[in-house]
């Protein structure tokens, strides 16, 4: 089993960045995919970023790509999203997630979640 924290959200201006972490627990944290997803209100949880267990390929939503990076430290247990150039549209609540079945490219690849991380980006 694996629990999860994030940290890092907050209020920013736009075209300003943050970094979002989130460090989970157990020994086989390197065997998880992990991934960020987001909600806004009103909104459905998407898919924000993932990256693999293995070889550490990524995936990016496209509304995302080229401004955010996703990358982790397995000897930390730690997975990091890099967000630049925010925009008001990256406002949501933004949710860390591990899982070994899919590459996390959607809510049904999840197995655990943490209990996420508020980003306001106003102009």
């Amino acid at each position: 089993q694996v629990q999860l924290v994030e940290s890092g959200g907050g209020s920013v201006q736009v075209g300003a960045s943050l970094r979002l972490s989130c460090a989970g627990t157990g020994r086989t944290f390197s065997t998880y995919h992990m991934g960020w997803f987001r909600q806004a209100p009103g909104k459905e949880r998407e898919f924000v970023a993932t990256i693999t267990s293995s070889t550490g390929s990524t995936d990016y939503a496209d509304s995302v790509k080229g401004r955010f990076t996703i990358s982790r430290d397995n000897a930390k247990a730690r997975v990091y999203l890099q967000m630049n150039i925010l925009k008001p549209e990256d406002t949501a609540v933004y949710y860390c997630a591990a899982g070994r079945i899919g590459l996390l490219l959607t809510t049904r690849d999840v197995q655990y979640w943490g209990q996420g991380t508020q980003l306001t980006v106003s102009s």
